[in-house]
């Protein structure tokens, strides 16, 4: 007696489910939409040239719904595959520079940022009225500025 075996797959996620002619449902979806595209339009074709070029027509207008149905590439299928070739070749920028977060630039921006609130405040509560109404003189921007400098100067060090 002969021993019959049967293949098991490893990888069990590669097994499809068959729905009818041993035909998954994408492939029957897409068989069909091929179908009733390409039959009529054979014929269409068929009334103005010959036979073999309402094939030919027939053929080409049904391609892309078989490679639709069949190609399959790393788990993805045809859609999913020309969805990135698309996305790389004209919607994403062709250069991608390398940007680092540089921690020394961010601590001196974020010095710069406060510097001015603190220039924009202190102009502000100078050149209010109701609060400089004692004041004769005008304030000494320059003076400020200048000891914040020093001061700035004096805590780098």
């Amino acid at each position: 007696m002969a021993a019959s075996y049967i293949s098991v797959p490893r990888d069990l996620t590669k097994v499809k489910s068959k729905v009818m002619f041993n035909l998954t449902k994408r492939q029957l979806v897409c068989f069909s939409v091929a179908a009733l595209l390409g039959v009529p339009s054979f014929f269409l074709i068929k009334q103005i040239a010959p036979t073999s070029t309402a094939a030919i027509g027939m053929m080409i207008i049904m391609m892309p719904f078989f490679f639709l149905a069949m190609y399959e590439k790393n788990g993805q299928h045809l859609e999913v595959i020309l969805g990135h070739l698309i996305e790389a070749t004209f919607i994403r920028p062709k250069e991608r520079p390398y940007k680092t977060n540089n921690h020394y630039a961010a601590l001196e921006r974020y010095a710069q940022a406060n510097d001015e609130i603190i220039n924009i405040i202190m102009y502000n509560l100078a050149t209010e009225p109701e609060r400089n109404r004692h004041r004769k003189e005008e304030p000494d921007f320059d003076q400020y500025f200048q000891e914040k400098r020093e001061k700035r100067l004096k805590n780098s060090r």
